[in-house]
């Protein structure tokens, strides 16, 4: 699948040397600023999601210096 974009003459330099920068196409930055966006909007719907469940079985979270405490560190 392809598609175009309208970029203006600002946004298409920008995103010719952010591809030059990484040695890519500028298509191929784009495909990865993409799904890069999406695996982490992705990543913290599971987050939110196991979050709602771990507190809702009555757990919580607590300070990293209680853990230290509690391992005696």
């Amino acid at each position: 699948m392809s598609f175009s974009i309208r970029l203006s003459a600002e946004e298409k330099a920008l995103a010719d040397s952010y591809a030059r920068l990484h040695s890519m196409s500028v298509g191929e930055a784009f495909k990865r600023a993409l799904f890069d966006r999406i695996e982490d909007e992705y990543d913290l719907v599971v987050y939110n999601d196991a979050m709602k469940e771990y507190e809702k079985d009555g757990h919580r979270s607590k300070p990293i210096s209680e853990l230290w405490k509690e391992l005696d560190l």
